[in-house]
């Protein structure tokens, strides 16, 4: 056992941990459908709907995702399928330098974190003359004729049948660290992953997710290829009734879990984590733009598809029409875990200001957010806001100074107050507030969805997993910092600004914040009976902060009952309505707790 692990034993085994019942794995059931698994069952679904169209020549479009292996679904329906005609939508593609042309004021130039907001269009990356020519050709087949890729719409409008093959963001994620994926109509496989996640952030996904968008709402059938080599393939019509079951009741997305230098221990045992990784720092429990959803028809239960997708599909069932018309399809409430139970510090950071980030990025609002303490060791602490009467010019010269010599580090409990945290505190974070969060915390981040504007001020002198520094960005941070959100400042506006709002039997309710200049309200509910809620138009995001066990239902049985389990995240959709909560199983007559964020 390492010292970190061993370590992180110790501050474990002062903390009472109840024993794991989250799951890592929750499913929107799709009655009524069923789906293909393998690609012998996907030809033959395949097959059998174009023996229905009619057609002596028919076209077959397999759009494709960034990230998606178009070789391997080239290759497994090609053989399967008998086709006269493959045609790679990637040989229409301008070069990969003229690509690189077109990518490059969007990439921050050596900036190795931040870019700005790409406005293009799929059609920008291909050659219209290519096009052309392969649309002839296509044309004129005497067969079947399979087009793969991104961009295989392009070539063919009127196809017989439309396949989208889909990729989580996090999958893409992974095949970038594993260097078998390049960026859209690039050839950078070896690009280093921190590299090549830029650019997909700033430019290819936003490509990408404009031209998906009107094909899922019309395409024959989705195909799931996050898992190499194990493919399922379910109808459009089946996967659009799933997105419309998960906007119309509550329901969870796929957590992900990663390491970090910081990392701790207690995601291992509360959400029952490989024992012998050396960390578990985040959870993505609820960033649908990131984390999957998944479907289940019949006996399959993991059909895998983005969760933006029904932010994508049904935006103001999801959002509400206020939250939708003030953010558009973009899903503005974030809720992550950042365990540092039995690990070490954060970075000192910063996050920008609404017209920084609008100006300088692109982004139409910022990441105001808030540390909630789902869990604590006792020396547990979180760095906020600057001491009373720190000079501004010395904080900078001193953190300059540990950037060129980490021998000299910086002296962050000089500067910055420095709050002991327990569990169920609750930190506000506006933009612009220095912070950290301290060893020995269980983190729930609620924050709005600029999620890697970060502007890292001091990272403790530590290597990143990869043995390599991470970066810093001292000169975006040092534009945004508040040097005037001072200890008395901080104290009164910041730490647990608790104010009771009602209470019933057997339950009451507390406002939490956030901060006033935020756009997310956060409300905790304590409870050992039933609780009444209404979304009254607006998106809910919860989580289970205390008690074992919770069910949510419909007073008119609108949706079947929702249980959900400590930790856990989860969604209620605007259109819902009027919904109830109260503890479940073996916390029937205990006393349970939510918190809950919708927008203001």
């Amino acid at each position: 056992m390492n010292q970190a692990v061993a370590a992180g034993d110790q501050r474990l085994s002062a903390l009472p941990l109840p024993r794991s019942n989250y799951e890592k794995f929750p499913c929107v059931e799709v009655p009524g459908h069923e789906c293909r698994v393998g690609w012998d069952a996907i030809a033959r679904e395949l097959a059998d709907a174009l023996s229905r169209c009619g057609s002596p020549a028919p076209k077959v479009v397999v759009e494709c995702y960034p990230g998606v292996d178009e070789g391997e679904i080239a290759a497994a329906l090609a053989a399967r399928l008998e086709a006269a005609q493959i045609f790679l939508a990637a040989e229409a593609l301008k070069t990969p330098a003229e690509i690189d042309r077109l990518a490059e004021p969007y990439l921050g130039g050596d900036d190795p974190v931040f870019g700005f907001i790409c406005p293009l269009e799929l059609r920008d990356f291909f050659d219209e003359d290519r096009l052309t020519e392969l649309r002839s050709q296509a044309g004129m087949s005497q067969g079947l004729v399979l087009i793969v890729g991104c961009g295989a719409a392009l070539i063919e409008l009127d196809a017989d049948l439309v396949v989208y093959a889909d990729l989580a963001r996090w999958e893409a994620q992974l095949r970038f660290r594993r260097n078998q994926s390049s960026n859209l109509g690039a050839d950078n496989p070896d690009l280093a992953t921190q590299l090549q996640y830029k650019r997909a952030f700033f430019v290819d996904w936003r490509v990408a997710d404009r031209f998906k968008t009107p094909l899922l709402a019309s395409c024959d059938y989705v195909l799931d290829t996050n898992k190499a080599a194990a493919p399922k393939l379910a109808s459009g019509e089946a996967v659009r009734e799933g997105l419309h079951r998960a906007a119309s009741r509550p329901f969870r997305v796929v957590p992900f879990f990663d390491p970090a230098p910081w990392g701790g221990q207690w995601m291992k045992e509360v959400c029952d984590l490989d024992r012998s990784a050396k960390n578990y720092g985040w959870c993505f429990d609820c960033v649908p733009e990131e984390n999957s959803l998944l479907l289940g028809f019949g006996e399959v239960r993991d059909f895998e598809i983005p969760s933006i997708n029904l932010v994508f599909q049904h935006p103001i069932d999801l959002l509400g029409e206020k939250v939708h018309a003030r953010f558009g399809p973009e899903f503005p409430i974030r809720f992550d875990f950042l365990d540092t139970i039995g690990g070490g510090n954060l970075s000192l950071q910063v996050h920008p200001l609404n017209e920084y980030i609008r100006d300088k990025f692109g982004m139409a609002y910022t990441q105001g957010e808030s540390y909630y303490m789902l869990d604590a060791a006792p020396d547990a602490c979180v760095y906020l806001g600057f001491k009373t009467g720190v000079d501004p010019a010395a904080v900078i010269r001193d953190l300059e100074a540990a950037q060129v010599d980490p021998s000299q580090p910086f002296p962050a409990e000089a500067y910055t107050n420095c709050f002991p945290a327990k569990k169920h505190d609750h930190f506000l974070i506006p933009a612009g507030t220095i912070h950290c969060s301290g060893s020995g915390s269980m983190v729930l981040e609620i924050s709005a969805t600029p999620y890697i504007f970060t502007f890292k001020l001091w990272d403790w002198a530590r290597l990143g997993l990869d043995g390599k520094p991470r970066p810093i960005h001292l000169g975006h941070g040092k534009e945004v910092l508040q040097y005037d959100r001072d200890t008395e400042w901080t104290k009164r506006h910041l730490v647990n600004r608790i104010e009771a709002i009602a209470s019933g039997d057997g339950w009451s309710e507390e406002r939490t914040g956030l901060h006033e200049s935020e756009f997310i309200e956060t409300r905790r509910h304590w409870f050992s009976g039933r609780v009444d809620h209404d979304t009254k138009g607006n998106l809910n995001v919860l989580n289970l902060i205390e008690g074992r066990e919770a069910i949510v239902e419909s007073p008119s049985d609108a949706f079947e009952p929702f249980v959900v389990h400590y930790a856990e995240t989860f969604i209620v959709p605007a259109a819902v309505g009027a919904y109830t909560i109260r503890p479940h199983g073996a916390s029937l007559g205990q006393r349970c707790a939510t918190l809950k964020a919708f927008v203001r």
